[in-house]
């Protein structure tokens, strides 16, 4: 076995087709994209090479910061949000009673499309009909709020539904993590008379410190080019108010048919994701890594 492996032409079967679905899927598309967003192209007709007037153009443009604002300010509220995630997994890695329904529960989310979550949650905030709204005045409330018409509330209320669909994937990484520590600390904790805070505060989150680190990363990234759920709940409005820059990409290119500047708005977010994701590397950066 050891000498099949050796073999350079076996390494290159391996390693060749998946290395060359990568490039015809990933980088090659992320080449033209860049060599796009040099180009004033209607993305039918003809070519036109304008240098980096698409990037002078993206800097003075208030409406994609406006959308950067908020795509940021999601990826704020998918990190807080991790905190509850990894408490949860915590009480479900425990013993108590249910645990296994809870995990089925948390985990319907993942099994529904994007689409399927949107229509559900635009039922629940309809003005009239809606779940939201009839519960609120049946506690008084005489005038409740348009949800996703009222440009103060609209971006926040497409959070909740955002940061309860991947609820179930993150407590799932944060339960996998927990449940992989081996059961002699544990023991060795309670021996030494630890109780569940300090199990939980200086045993078990400094041994999955690496998890937590990858999440915030996945979180993040993640926030930063989300699209689908927003543009079919609310497509970015009202007025902007829940524009982030995929969506504004995504007006640009196939809507106004600026296949260039859209090219410019998708390269920019792919270097605000890779500077993202080195500075959270290097802010989380630790020395020290715990062998268990």
């Amino acid at each position: 076995m050891n000498k099949m492996m050796s073999d350079k032409k076996v390494i290159a079967f391996y390693v060749l087709p998946p290395l060359l679905l990568l490039m015809i899927l990933v980088y090659i598309p992320i080449i033209m994209t860049g060599y796009y967003s040099l180009m004033k192209w209607d993305g039918i007709g003809n070519m036109q090479f304008i240098a980096l007037d698409n990037y002078k153009q993206l800097i003075q443009d208030h409406m994609f910061w406006k959308s950067t604002y908020h795509s940021f300010l999601l990826a704020l509220f998918s990190v807080i949000s991790l905190a509850g995630y990894l408490v949860i997994a915590l009480v479900l890695a425990g013993k108590i009673k249910g645990a296994n329904l809870l995990r089925k529960i948390y985990l319907i989310p993942m099994l529904l499309s994007s689409v399927a979550i949107a229509q559900l949650w635009l039922r629940i905030y309809h003005p009239s009909n809606g779940m939201l709204n009839h519960f609120l005045m049946s506690l008084g409330v005489d005038d409740p709020p348009n949800w996703l018409a009222d440009p103060k509330i609209a971006l926040y209320a497409i959070f909740v539904p955002i940061i309860w669909q991947y609820a179930g994937f993150y407590i799932l990484i944060y339960y996998a993590a927990l449940k992989n520590i081996p059961s002699s600390i544990i023991e060795a904790a309670i021996i030494d008379g630890a109780n569940p805070w300090q199990m939980a505060y200086k045993i078990k989150l400094p041994l999955i410190a690496g998890v937590i680190k990858v999440t915030i990363v996945l979180a993040v990234v993640g926030s930063l080019k989300y699209f689908d759920l927003i543009y079919v709940m609310t497509g970015g409005g009202p007025n902007g108010a829940s524009e982030v820059i995929a969506s504004y990409m995504y007006q640009k290119a196939f809507r106004s048919f600026n296949f260039g500047y859209g090219s410019t708005i998708a390269f920019s977010l792919l270097l605000i994701c890779m500077l993202m994701t080195w500075l959270i590397r290097k802010l989380t950066n630790s020395k020290e890594e715990i062998q268990y």
